[in-house]
Parts: structure tokens; C-alpha cells; sequence
């Protein structure tokens, strides 16, 4: 039978339930802000509201890269110094490469649902969307090496690729101000301003799914640090065997 001292250990804290809650109902705000009390845009229509859920996404999808470089620049330093620090630093890369992936894809599959009414195609390869794309299949090939890496130095190789990786995030960032794209321009101190009307469906949207965020990643920190911890005690359990 499981113990009490177990069965306290895979209790949820009340703050995460409170969190969650709290999450769920910023979001909830920020779709009914979005979808029924934001006007609709006069050229666009009602496709431009995707505007409220793409860009949030694709900005968090830009944040993510660099808690995984921190991370993983920690890990390295610490691998050989102090190895259950690097295991803490690791487990927070992990999570940080999977939440990149996720928001990366999320921003991709709702731009091509813009692009297609407003574009008239699902893609095209201007220089913001490849570098886009591009930060994507950096953090997809990372968690592909992670998963079936056969050396023992798995954890070095990620940590080191995802230097390489993180150097694409200013070049997605900058790409619609270096080159002409086809991308629309930036929203924000740019040609292509927002109406003052848009900025509360957009702030909202943008709290939600940054609360969603940071909510997914603690959690997906947690697991990741539990199967450390178990792997652990199951070598050390073998060696006392």
C-alpha cells in the first residue's frame, strides 16, 4: 500500500490549483474580449481577430529559446562541478525546448489559417515565416536528439545545439525590418500600427497565454525533475541490491 508520506508528496499544492484557476479564467476574459467586444477590423473582418491568439504565441515561442540557453549554458557549467545542479538546470532546458515547440507550432498553424483567406495561400517563404519555421525545426531537432541519442553525453550535445538554436530568435525578430516581406509589418511602432481599439483584446489575450505558459512550464518542470529523482533512486537501488 502507498504511504502517507507518498500519497502527501503527489498531492497538487492549493496554489497550483489556485493558479490554474486564475489562468483559466484570464483566458476566458481574454476570448470573450477578443471574439465579442473588440470591433471588427474594416479590411480584414473578423480573420483578423487569429491576430489576437498568432501574435502571443509567436512572442512567447521567441522567450522560450533563451530559458533553454540559460539553462543549458548553467548545465555545462555545472555537469562535472556540481551534477544535481545540473540536473535542476536540465530539467528546466528540457521543459523550455518542448514549450518552444508547442508555442513555435501554435504560431505557425494560425498564421497559414490567416495567410489563406487574407494571402490567398497556406505559405510562402519570405524571410520572417523560414526564420520562423526554421527556429521550429532547431527545437524539434533538439528534442529528437535528446530522445535517441544513444551517447552518454546527451545532455552536453542538446545544451550546445541549443546555443546554435537560440542565435535564430533575433533573426526572426528582425527579419520583417532587414528584408521585405510579405509579413505584415510590426504592429507596434511600425507602419503598420494598431488602432487603439485592438490593444485590450490583444493585452488580455497576451496575460492569458503567458499565465498559460508559465503554468505549462512549471509543470512540465516537475515531471521532468520527478523522473530524475526516480531514475536515481532506481540506480541506487540497484547498487544496494
Amino acid at each position: 500500500m502507498e504511504s502517507t508520506k507518498d500519497t502527501a508528496q503527489h498531492r497538487i499544492p492549493p496554489l497550483a490549483i489556485l493558479g490554474f484557476l486564475a489562468t483559466i479564467a484570464v483566458l476566458a476574459y481574454a476570448t470573450f474580449v477578443a471574439l465579442l467586444r473588440t470591433p471588427t477590423e474594416a479590411t480584414m473582418g473578423d480573420i483578423q481577430r487569429i491576430f489576437y491568439y498568432h501574435v502571443p504565441h509567436a512572442i512567447i515561442a521567441e522567450i522560450f529559446p533563451y530559458v533553454n540557453l540559460v539553462a543549458s549554458a548553467v548545465y555545462l557549467f555545472y555537469r562535472t562541478k556540481n551534477p544535481a545542479r545540473a540536473l535542476v538546470a536540465d530539467a528546466y532546458a528540457l521543459a523550455a525546448a518542448e514549450l518552444t515547440v508547442l508555442f513555435c507550432s501554435i504560431g505557425l498553424i494560425t498564421g497559414m489559417m490567416w495567410a489563406r483567406p487574407v494571402w490567398g495561400i497556406w505559405w510562402t517563404w519570405d524571410a520572417r515565416l523560414t526564420s520562423f519555421f526554421l527556429l521550429w525545426i532547431l527545437y524539434v531537432s533538439y528534442l529528437v536528439l535528446r530522445k535517441f541519442s544513444s551517447t552518454g553525453q546527451t545532455q552536453s550535445l542538446a545544451a550546445i545545439l541549443s546555443i546554435f538554436a537560440a542565435v535564430d530568435v533575433p533573426i526572426v525578430f528582425m527579419s520583417i525590418r532587414w528584408w521585405r516581406t510579405q509579413h505584415p509589418a510590426p504592429v507596434f511602432g511600425g507602419d503598420g500600427d494598431l488602432d487603439p481599439s485592438f490593444y485590450p483584446a490583444f493585452i488580455w489575450c497576451s496575460i492569458g497565454w503567458c499565465l498559460w505558459a508559465a503554468f505549462v512550464f512549471v509543470v512540465r518542470y516537475k515531471l521532468e525533475r520527478r523522473r530524475q529523482l526516480n531514475e536515481q533512486a532506481a540506480a541506487f537501488a540497484t547498487l544496494d541490491a
